[in-house]
């Protein structure tokens, strides 16, 4: 299978940083993974010169700070070339009945349950990106 150029990972939960990396590398799905703790630390990722443009990021809702809904919202106001090259997911444990409401709204490709497991990125990598995990 042919690897993701990049990954980025925003997560303000270290554990759950550390095993979505570990499962990406080890899944050989990448070999480029970024962490940011907070949609801040994402924003001045994506905003430095030259942009950070990852192919994949994984999202998690609710962080201090910053949190995921904050952050699409100023997502939105990036180049539309710089959108276009990245697919979002949002992962969550759970969500409030007025973030379900906004997920319409923001630019993302879907909403992914935590944790994240060998079964549910094989999904979004065939959904989208017409890439299937080798059998095990």
């Amino acid at each position: 299978m042919e690897k993701l150029p990049h990954i980025l990972l925003v997560d303000d939960d270290d554990t759950t940083n550390f095993l979505n990396e570990h499962m990406l590398r080890k899944l050989n799905v990448t070999d480029q993974v970024q962490i940011a703790h907070d949609g801040r630390e994402a924003l001045a990722l994506l905003t430095q010169p030259p942009p950070y443009m990852p192919t994949l990021m994984l999202l998690d809702v609710s962080m201090p700070g910053m949190d995921g809904i904050e952050f699409l919202e100023a997502y939105m106001r990036l180049p539309q070339a710089q959108q276009d090259a990245t697919i979002i997911v949002m992962l969550t444990t759970s969500m409030d009945s007025s973030d379900l409401a906004r997920i319409d709204e923001l630019p993302i490709k879907g909403l992914v349950s935590k944790p994240l497991s060998r079964e549910k990125i094989d999904m979004l990598l065939q959904l989208h990106f017409q890439r299937q995990l080798p059998g095990e």
